[in-house]
Protein backbone atom coordinates (compact mmCIF):
# COMPACT_ATOMS: atom_id res chain seq x y z
CA UNK A 1 0.00 0.00 0.00
CA UNK A 2 2.93 2.32 0.24
CA UNK A 3 3.50 5.06 -2.03
CA UNK A 4 0.58 3.76 -3.95
CA UNK A 5 -2.01 6.97 -5.52
CA UNK A 6 -4.96 4.45 -4.77
CA UNK A 7 -7.19 5.32 -1.62
CA UNK A 8 -6.66 3.03 1.22
CA UNK A 9 -10.90 2.81 1.21
CA UNK A 10 -10.51 1.03 -2.19
CA UNK A 11 -7.37 -1.09 -1.46
CA UNK A 12 -9.09 -2.71 1.50
CA UNK A 13 -12.65 -3.06 -0.60
CA UNK A 14 -10.35 -5.33 -2.98
CA UNK A 15 -8.82 -6.83 -0.12
CA UNK A 16 -12.69 -7.48 1.92
CA UNK A 17 -13.95 -8.96 -2.01
CA UNK A 18 -10.74 -11.01 -2.46
CA UNK A 19 -11.00 -12.81 1.09
CA UNK A 20 -14.53 -13.06 0.97
CA UNK A 21 -14.35 -16.06 -0.88
CA UNK A 22 -12.99 -19.67 -0.70
CA UNK A 23 -11.71 -19.88 -4.58
CA UNK A 24 -10.45 -16.90 -6.95
CA UNK A 25 -12.40 -14.88 -9.64
CA UNK A 26 -11.76 -12.95 -12.40
CA UNK A 27 -9.95 -9.54 -11.75
CA UNK A 28 -12.73 -7.97 -14.54
CA UNK A 29 -15.39 -9.57 -11.61
CA UNK A 30 -13.56 -8.26 -9.16
CA UNK A 31 -13.63 -4.78 -10.82
CA UNK A 32 -17.33 -4.77 -11.40
CA UNK A 33 -17.79 -5.68 -7.53
CA UNK A 34 -15.63 -2.41 -6.59
CA UNK A 35 -17.28 -0.33 -9.40
CA UNK A 36 -14.16 0.41 -10.51
CA UNK A 37 -13.54 2.42 -13.70
CA UNK A 38 -10.46 1.64 -14.76
CA UNK A 39 -9.37 -2.36 -15.03
CA UNK A 40 -5.67 -2.24 -15.81
CA UNK A 41 -6.15 -0.79 -11.94
CA UNK A 42 -7.50 -3.08 -10.41
CA UNK A 43 -5.93 -6.02 -12.35
CA UNK A 44 -2.45 -4.60 -10.58
CA UNK A 45 -3.97 -4.61 -7.11
CA UNK A 46 -5.57 -7.79 -7.34
CA UNK A 47 -1.61 -9.43 -8.51
CA UNK A 48 0.19 -7.39 -5.93
CA UNK A 49 -2.58 -9.35 -2.99
CA UNK A 50 -1.67 -12.89 -4.96
CA UNK A 51 2.18 -11.63 -4.46
CA UNK A 52 1.76 -10.85 -1.01
CA UNK A 53 -0.08 -14.25 -0.40
CA UNK A 54 2.64 -16.13 -1.93
CA UNK A 55 5.61 -14.30 0.06
CA UNK A 56 3.64 -14.86 3.37
CA UNK A 57 3.21 -18.57 2.53
CA UNK A 58 7.18 -18.76 1.65
CA UNK A 59 8.01 -18.05 5.95
CA UNK A 60 6.79 -22.50 6.09
CA UNK A 61 8.21 -25.20 5.05
CA UNK A 62 6.03 -28.62 4.60
CA UNK A 63 6.83 -31.47 6.52
CA UNK A 64 6.28 -35.26 7.81
CA UNK A 65 4.72 -36.90 4.98
CA UNK A 66 4.90 -34.67 1.79
CA UNK A 67 3.10 -35.98 -1.54
CA UNK A 68 4.84 -34.86 -4.65
CA UNK A 69 4.00 -34.61 -8.37
CA UNK A 70 4.04 -32.44 -11.62
CA UNK A 71 1.10 -30.99 -13.29
CA UNK A 72 0.87 -29.32 -17.08
CA UNK A 73 -1.08 -26.07 -16.94
CA UNK A 74 -2.97 -24.52 -20.16
CA UNK A 75 -1.54 -21.07 -20.68
CA UNK A 76 -2.62 -18.38 -22.98
CA UNK A 77 -0.63 -18.38 -26.03
CA UNK A 78 0.41 -16.57 -29.19
CA UNK A 79 -0.58 -17.81 -32.72
CA UNK A 80 2.00 -19.27 -33.21
CA UNK A 81 2.14 -21.83 -30.57
CA UNK A 82 -1.36 -22.77 -31.02
CA UNK A 83 -0.65 -24.93 -34.21
CA UNK A 84 1.52 -26.41 -31.64
CA UNK A 85 -0.19 -30.31 -31.01
CA UNK A 86 1.75 -31.74 -28.47
CA UNK A 87 0.52 -32.42 -25.31
CA UNK A 88 2.19 -32.82 -21.75
CA UNK A 89 6.13 -32.55 -22.10
CA UNK A 90 7.62 -30.22 -24.19
CA UNK A 91 3.89 -28.67 -25.12
CA UNK A 92 4.01 -24.94 -25.92
CA UNK A 93 0.65 -24.79 -24.43
CA UNK A 94 1.77 -25.76 -21.38
CA UNK A 95 3.48 -24.54 -18.28
CA UNK A 96 4.97 -27.07 -15.80
CA UNK A 97 4.05 -26.93 -12.05
CA UNK A 98 5.72 -28.14 -9.09
CA UNK A 99 3.19 -29.61 -6.53
CA UNK A 100 3.33 -30.75 -3.10
CA UNK A 101 1.39 -31.92 -0.44
CA UNK A 102 1.63 -32.52 3.09
CA UNK A 103 -1.20 -35.28 4.67
CA UNK A 104 -1.14 -37.43 7.05
CA UNK A 105 -2.27 -41.30 7.34
CA UNK A 106 -5.98 -41.81 9.61
CA UNK A 107 -6.98 -45.07 10.84
CA UNK A 108 -10.38 -46.00 11.59
CA UNK A 109 -10.05 -47.28 15.42
CA UNK A 110 -12.98 -49.61 14.83
CA UNK A 111 -12.81 -51.03 11.03
CA UNK A 112 -8.85 -50.25 10.25
CA UNK A 113 -9.62 -49.04 7.50
CA UNK A 114 -6.64 -46.28 6.61
CA UNK A 115 -7.75 -43.01 4.90
CA UNK A 116 -5.63 -39.68 3.99
CA UNK A 117 -6.09 -36.12 5.29
CA UNK A 118 -4.40 -33.17 3.59
CA UNK A 119 -2.77 -30.41 5.64
CA UNK A 120 -0.34 -27.34 3.31
CA UNK A 121 0.21 -27.37 -0.02
CA UNK A 122 2.38 -25.79 -2.52
CA UNK A 123 2.71 -24.84 -5.98
CA UNK A 124 5.69 -24.11 -8.29
CA UNK A 125 5.72 -22.68 -11.68
CA UNK A 126 9.10 -24.61 -13.16
CA UNK A 127 10.72 -24.35 -16.48
CA UNK A 128 11.68 -27.74 -16.69
CA UNK A 129 11.43 -31.94 -15.25
CA UNK A 130 15.02 -32.09 -14.31
CA UNK A 131 16.33 -34.10 -11.67
CA UNK A 132 18.13 -30.65 -10.02
CA UNK A 133 14.63 -28.68 -10.21
CA UNK A 134 13.28 -31.33 -8.24
CA UNK A 135 16.16 -31.27 -5.91
CA UNK A 136 16.44 -27.75 -5.01
CA UNK A 137 12.71 -27.29 -4.80
CA UNK A 138 13.11 -30.23 -1.73
CA UNK A 139 15.75 -28.37 -0.53
CA UNK A 140 13.71 -24.98 -0.24
CA UNK A 141 10.13 -26.14 0.58
CA UNK A 142 10.43 -29.43 2.61
CA UNK A 143 11.83 -30.11 5.86
CA UNK A 144 14.75 -32.52 5.51
CA UNK A 145 13.38 -34.77 7.92
CA UNK A 146 10.32 -35.45 5.53
CA UNK A 147 9.11 -38.15 4.15
CA UNK A 148 8.56 -37.85 0.72
CA UNK A 149 6.47 -39.67 -1.41
CA UNK A 150 6.13 -39.57 -4.95
CA UNK A 151 5.82 -41.93 -8.58
CA UNK A 152 8.48 -43.35 -10.41
CA UNK A 153 9.57 -40.61 -12.89
CA UNK A 154 12.96 -40.27 -13.25
CA UNK A 155 12.66 -36.49 -12.22
CA UNK A 156 12.72 -37.94 -8.28
CA UNK A 157 16.01 -40.10 -8.57
CA UNK A 158 18.23 -38.26 -6.67
CA UNK A 159 15.27 -36.79 -3.75
CA UNK A 160 16.71 -39.36 -0.95
CA UNK A 161 19.72 -36.95 -0.94
CA UNK A 162 17.52 -34.08 0.07
CA UNK A 163 15.74 -35.09 2.99
CA UNK A 164 14.87 -38.40 5.04
CA UNK A 165 13.00 -41.04 3.38
CA UNK A 166 11.93 -40.90 -0.27
CA UNK A 167 9.81 -43.54 -1.59
CA UNK A 168 8.02 -43.97 -5.13
CA UNK A 169 4.48 -45.61 -6.31
CA UNK A 170 3.40 -46.27 -9.76
CA UNK A 171 0.92 -43.95 -10.03
CA UNK A 172 -1.94 -46.38 -11.46
CA UNK A 173 -1.69 -48.77 -8.53
CA UNK A 174 -4.09 -49.18 -6.00
CA UNK A 175 -0.98 -48.09 -3.82
CA UNK A 176 -0.35 -45.27 -5.79
CA UNK A 177 -3.39 -43.76 -5.66
CA UNK A 178 -3.35 -43.79 -2.00
CA UNK A 179 0.33 -42.72 -1.33
CA UNK A 180 -0.25 -39.44 -3.80
CA UNK A 181 -3.88 -38.86 -3.34
CA UNK A 182 -4.14 -35.36 -2.39
CA UNK A 183 -1.24 -33.51 -4.35
CA UNK A 184 -3.63 -35.47 -7.61
CA UNK A 185 -7.19 -33.91 -6.27
CA UNK A 186 -5.35 -30.40 -5.75
CA UNK A 187 -3.94 -30.35 -9.04
CA UNK A 188 -7.38 -31.39 -10.64
CA UNK A 189 -9.01 -28.76 -8.57
CA UNK A 190 -6.06 -26.46 -9.39
CA UNK A 191 -7.62 -26.98 -13.21
CA UNK A 192 -11.24 -26.45 -12.50
CA UNK A 193 -10.16 -23.24 -10.62
CA UNK A 194 -7.83 -22.09 -13.17
CA UNK A 195 -10.66 -22.65 -16.07
CA UNK A 196 -12.63 -18.91 -15.01
CA UNK A 197 -9.36 -16.72 -15.82
CA UNK A 198 -9.82 -17.78 -19.18
CA UNK A 199 -6.00 -19.00 -19.64
CA UNK A 200 -3.58 -17.05 -17.57
CA UNK A 201 -0.58 -16.09 -18.78
CA UNK A 202 2.91 -17.80 -18.38
CA UNK A 203 4.22 -14.55 -16.47
CA UNK A 204 1.45 -14.41 -13.76
CA UNK A 205 0.87 -18.04 -13.21
CA UNK A 206 3.12 -18.17 -9.84
CA UNK A 207 0.74 -15.08 -8.93
CA UNK A 208 -2.61 -17.23 -9.62
CA UNK A 209 -0.97 -20.99 -7.90
CA UNK A 210 -0.27 -18.35 -4.90
CA UNK A 211 -3.92 -17.31 -3.94
CA UNK A 212 -4.52 -21.17 -4.60
CA UNK A 213 -2.86 -22.02 -2.22
CA UNK A 214 -3.04 -19.18 0.20
CA UNK A 215 -7.19 -19.94 0.35
CA UNK A 216 -6.55 -23.87 0.55
CA UNK A 217 -4.09 -23.39 3.74
CA UNK A 218 -7.22 -21.80 5.26
CA UNK A 219 -10.24 -23.04 3.87
CA UNK A 220 -11.76 -23.16 7.54
CA UNK A 221 -10.62 -19.46 8.72
CA UNK A 222 -13.69 -17.94 7.11
CA UNK A 223 -13.83 -14.21 8.04
CA UNK A 224 -10.51 -14.50 9.75
CA UNK A 225 -8.93 -14.90 6.11
CA UNK A 226 -9.62 -10.56 5.99
CA UNK A 227 -7.16 -9.93 8.73
CA UNK A 228 -4.53 -12.20 8.32
CA UNK A 229 -4.51 -10.98 4.10
CA UNK A 230 -3.93 -7.74 6.06
CA UNK A 231 -1.12 -8.86 8.52
CA UNK A 232 0.95 -10.36 5.42
CA UNK A 233 0.26 -7.21 3.64
CA UNK A 234 2.16 -4.94 6.25
CA UNK A 235 4.40 -8.46 7.00
CA UNK A 236 7.59 -6.66 4.94
CA UNK A 237 6.95 -3.37 6.53
CA UNK A 238 6.92 -4.30 10.11
CA UNK A 239 10.24 -7.04 9.75
CA UNK A 240 12.37 -3.87 7.98
CA UNK A 241 10.65 -1.34 10.30
CA UNK A 242 11.53 -3.33 13.98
Amino acid sequence: MENSKLPLKTRLLGLTLISATKKGFSAPELQRQMGHSLNETVFRLYHKVREVMGKRDSLYQLEDLVEYDEAFISKATSTSDQEDHKKGRGSKKQVPVAVMAESIVLEDYYTGEKDKSCRYFKMVKITNLKAKTAEKLVKELVDKNAVHQTDESTTFVNIADCIDTHVSYISSTKEGEFNLKWVHIAISNLKRDLHKYDMASERMLQNYLNEFCYKLYRRYFGKKIFERLVIASLYPYMQTSG
